[in-house]
């Protein structure tokens, strides 16, 4: 089985790609998405912010499939908040910052993270990539671009699935490592740092309007 991932620049770019996954057919169980909250984005208890998904309503639950189909789901899939994005959660991930995070893939960045703090391997997102099938540099790439403010949407393929999802998520604008590894080296960039400072949302907003 392979692994599918890309980097959107956009949370609402990568719902949007996830809700057109699970439209596609896709069960919600191969799917994993991983995005940076350190602009408050997302938020799932009462009382918080407005945007695009949380608790807008004030009543601690999680409005994912309001959001879903208020905006998130541009293409005007509704119902999408029945599968992944309905588990859309807050986690601390090493080196990344706030992440909301729900799939296979986040589980076992928490694991990863868990395992290294005890003298295991590479912990973390890093060591997630790196578990799911992608090579040093990818994990690398797709690691630092959610510490930048991006969102990985990773999908699981049998067979002659990797073409037909990779085509989903690029159409959605979202971004393979070796084009955004080469734009990251530009810069004097040689790899993630988990023990690196998260971005601030000033350094986010400049980091994602280099890509526009």
């Amino acid at each position: 089985m392979a692994t599918v991932t890309r980097l959107f620049d956009s949370h609402t770019e990568a719902l949007d790609a996830v809700a057109e996954l699970e439209a596609a057919g896709v069960s919600h169980d191969k799917i994993s998405i991983v995005s940076n909250n350190t602009d408050n984005w997302h938020s799932g208890s009462a009382g918080g912010n407005k945007g695009p998904l949380g608790g807008n309503n004030g009543d601690g639950e999680n409005d994912v499939a309001d959001g879903a189909g208020k905006g998130a789901a541009t293409g005007g899939v509704l119902g999408a908040g029945a599968g992944i994005l309905a588990g859309l959660g807050m986690l601390a991930i090493p080196g990344l910052g706030p992440v909301v995070a729900a799939g296979w893939l986040a589980s076992t960045a928490v694991g990863a993270a868990v395992g290294a703090a005890a003298g295991g391997a590479t912990g973390g997102l890093l060591g997630a990539l790196k578990e799911a099938g992608h090579s040093d540099d990818e994990a690398n790439v797709y690691s630092e671009g959610v510490r930048r403010g991006g969102t990985l949407v990773s999908v699981k393929a049998d067979g002659d699935e990797k073409e037909r999802f990779e085509a989903i998520l690029q159409g959605r604008r979202g971004f393979d490592a070796t084009a955004r590894g080469d734009a990251y080296r530009q810069t004097g960039w040689s790899g993630f740092d988990a023990g690196a400072q998260p971005y601030t949302s000033e350094e986010i907003t400049r980091e994602r309007g280099l890509y526009r």
